[in-house]
C-alpha cells in the first residue's frame, strides 16, 4: 500500500483490531508498550531484537483444538477487567517487573530465566481467567497434560529444556532451548499424543526435519518410542491418541516483507481487498 509510517506507528493501528496483530508487524522479539494516553495512541509495539539474535530456539505448537472459542479473548478480557481482583494486582505489581526481567533474559539469551518467566506468566494469566466472574476456561485436560509433561521433564534435568505458554485457548506453544532439546520434545509429545492415523505428513507440519532428527520417519517409529526417562515407576503412562490435532514445528521468524511478485499477495493491489 506504499505507506510511509514506520512499523511502530502502524502497530498502533493494528492494535485496535488485535494485540497479537500489533506485535506481528515485527519479527524476532517484540514488546507491546502499554502507553499512557486515554485514546491508546501511544500503545504500540517495538522490536527488542531480531530473529537472528537468539536463533537456537525452536518452537513446537500443539494444536489441541481449532474450534470456535466459547469466550472470545476480547470479551473475556473485558469481563476480567471488571471482575478479577487478581488482574488488578497482576497489572500493577507483577507485569511491570516481569517485563524488565524478560527483556534482560532475551538480551542475555538466558533460557533458564526466559523459561521460568514464560511459564509463570502463562499460568498466572489463566489464573486470572479462573478469577473472573463467571470463570473462563480456555485450557482443557490436554493443555494441562502438556504442562505436566514439560514440568516433569524440566525438573528431571539440570537446566530447563522447554518453556510453555498458552494464550486465550487450549493450544500449547512450546519453546525448546535448542535443536537437541526440540528433538527430545517432539519424541515426548508423540509418545503421549500419537496420531489417529498413519499419516504423519499432516500430523507434523512446518519444519519436518526436527522429527527426522528425532528418528521419526513413520508411524512405526512413533509406536517404538520408549517412555521418557523421567518416568520413575514401572507403570506405563497413559497415552492420549487423537487428543492433539497436529503439531507445527517452527522457529522465531522475520517480520513482514515487501513482495516483489504481486501474484503471491493475498490482497488485490488495486482495491486492497482480499483476492
Amino acid at each position: 500500500m506504499d505507506v510511509k509510517e514506520d512499523e511502530s506507528q502502524l502497530s498502533a493501528i493494528a492494535r485496535q483490531g488485535s494485540g497479537s496483530a500489533c506485535r506481528s508487524l515485527f519479527g524476532g522479539f517484540v514488546k507491546w508498550i502499554m502507553g499512557k494516553e486515554d485514546n491508546g495512541s501511544d500503545s504500540l509495539a517495538v522490536q527488542l531484537a531480531d530473529e537472528k539474535h537468539w536463533d537456537d530456539l525452536v518452537i513446537v505448537i500443539a494444536v489441541v483444538s481449532s474450534r470456535q472459542k466459547e469466550t472470545s479473548s476480547t470479551s473475556g478480557m473485558c469481563e476480567s477487567v471488571e471482575t478479577s481482583l487478581l488482574l488488578q494486582h497482576r497489572a500493577k505489581e507483577i507485569v511491570p517487573k516481569r517485563i524488565l526481567q524478560m527483556e534482560e533474559a532475551i538480551k542475555n539469551r538466558d533460557f533458564a530465566s526466559f523459561s521460568q518467566l514464560t511459564c509463570a506468566d502463562s499460568n498466572q494469566f489463566h489464573a486470572v481467567c479462573l478469577d473472573t466472574s463467571p470463570p473462563i476456561f480456555y485450557m482443557n485436560d490436554t493443555s494441562h497434560r502438556i504442562i505436566s509433561i514439560a514440568e516433569k521433564w524440566n525438573r528431571s534435568e539440570e537446566a530447563p529444556q522447554v518453556a510453555y505458554t498458552f494464550d486465550a485457548g487450549p493450544n500449547a506453544v512450546l519453546i525448546a532451548r535448542n535443536r537437541k532439546a526440540a528433538t527430545s520434545l517432539i519424541q515426548r509429545l508423540l509418545y503421549y499424543f500419537p496420531p489417529n492415523s498413519d499419516d504423519l505428513s499432516s500430523y507434523i507440519i512446518g519444519d519436518k526435519s526436527i522429527a527426522k532428527d528425532a528418528g521419526i520417519n513413520g508411524i512405526q517409529d512413533v509406536e517404538a518410542l520408549p517412555p521418557p526417562p523421567e518416568i520413575k515407576d514401572n507403570i506405563p503412562p497413559q497415552k492420549y491418541k487423537g487428543d492433539v490435532s497436529y503439531f507445527i514445528c517452527t522457529r522465531p521468524g522475520r517480520g513482514p516483507v515487501l513482495l516483489s511478485d504481486s501474484s503471491q499477495a493475498l490482497l488485490n493491489g488495486e482495491t486492497g481487498l482480499p483476492k
